[in-house]
């Protein structure tokens, strides 16, 4: 049988890498996982118990499309904690991680052939799932006067039907504040552009609160998950706010598309929203980490990076020690036990010479991971 072009997307390098490490594990080999952006933490304590204590009597059926109820009223209490805004749980849609979130407001808000912006470099979800739905990534090369975020002047000339920003970013950890949030929607809606705001990293942040796209405006989508700060990768579970007006149209989706997110993954996460003590702590050890980062990285020899204001990762120029990040990266794997993600994944034209660390994994990990990363460096200058 043939395939269609719409699936011809390429693959998630990231994925490959934590694969080449799987395999590596299985020979018996010690590896350092920097590549994948998850949290080496389990999901909250409280989210496991009530999880158990919901299974002993209840079915785990189907719940509404549109997430149980008690849930999405959770989360937009959320937004009067973080932000001090009264959001309607009527917008709030639970859906299956933030990747069910794009494809739901990618089918939305989008017709076969339009144009959606995405800064490049920039998360490689975007452009394939845009690819996939028959619609065009329209790659924004940021620069890194701008800390690799795109800015308002970025979009000229584009002839844009959506726009797609990250804040705090993957793989750059940057963040945009409000004013050039602010700059960015606007010029969006000039255009007749949808705006989206990937917020998946909030919570997650270190010197200043990232700012959300419903503080400037309630004609945005914006695309949140349990993953990072929540610490519930594998769970699948995120959400969605949108305007009001958008609700039934994503309802009739979401019933079609998965009929509903996983049940019990939405018992877990209404439980995990009250585990602030865990997730604070976890917090703390990502700062730990960063900083454990900012100071080793340049030490082993990787000294063109930026501070992260968010996320748990780190974005490295390497062009001057390689012209191909993957080989790159297979050659640090192989010879120093550390997986880490090659640039290409975030940034097709520039990504040959940049690699991302991701931090996100226990203190002792991080350490031992520079260790080796300086070792390695030190036996491959003294080959050259």
């Amino acid at each position: 049988m043939r395939n269609s072009t719409r699936s011809q997307v390429d693959p998630f390098i990231v994925m490959d890498v934590m694969e080449a490490a799987r395999r590596a594990e299985a020979e018996g080999r010690h590896i350092i996982h920097m590549e994948v952006g998850q949290p080496g933490t389990p999901a909250p304590e409280g989210a496991r118990t009530a999880l158990a204590q919901a299974m002993e009597g209840d079915a785990m059926g189907y719940t509404v499309a549109l997430g149980l109820p008690a849930l999405r009223e959770r989360i937009a209490g959320l937004y009067k904690s973080w932000y001090g805004l009264d959001i309607s749980p009527e917008r709030v849609v639970v859906t299956s991680g933030s990747s069910g979130a794009f494809i739901l407001a990618f089918t939305a808000l989008f017709d076969a052939g339009d144009r959606v912006g995405i800064g490049m470099p920039g998360y490689p979800s975007y452009r394939q799932i845009l690819k996939a739905l028959d619609l065009v990534p329209v790659e924004i090369e940021t620069k890194a006067e701008n800390r690799l975020q795109p800015v308002a002047q970025d979009l000229e000339g584009h002839d844009l039907q959506g726009l797609m920003v990250a804040s705090p970013a993957n793989p750059s950890g940057t963040m945009l504040d409000h004013a050039a949030l602010a700059e960015l929607i606007e010029a969006a809606r000039a255009q007749g552009a949808s705006f989206i705001s990937d917020e998946i990293y909030h919570g997650i942040e270190y010197d200043s609160k990232a700012v959300s796209a419903l503080e400037i405006s309630d004609e945005v989508y914006v695309i949140n998950s349990f993953s990072k700060y929540f610490s519930m990768t594998g769970w699948r579970v995120g959400w969605m706010v949108v305007p009001q007006d958008h609700v039934r149209t994503i309802e009739r989706l979401a019933q079609n598309l998965f009929i509903c997110p996983p049940h019990a993954s939405q018992v877990a996460a209404l439980a995990a929203m009250g585990c602030d003590e865990e997730l604070q702590a976890n917090l703390e050890v990502y700062k730990v980490n960063r900083q454990l980062m900012i100071d080793g990285l340049p030490k082993a020899g990787f000294d063109r990076i930026a501070p992260p204001d968010g996320a748990f990762y780190v974005y490295a120029d390497v062009s001057h020690l390689t012209e191909d990040s993957r080989a790159f990266a297979a050659e640090i794997l192989e010879k120093a036990g550390v997986a880490v993600t090659p640039g290409l994944d975030f940034d097709p034209k520039r990504g040959h010479g940049t690699i991302r660390f991701s931090y996100a994994r226990a203190t002792e990990d991080i350490r031992e991971g520079l260790r080796r990363l300086a070792e390695f460096m030190a036996a491959r200058s003294a080959g050259k």
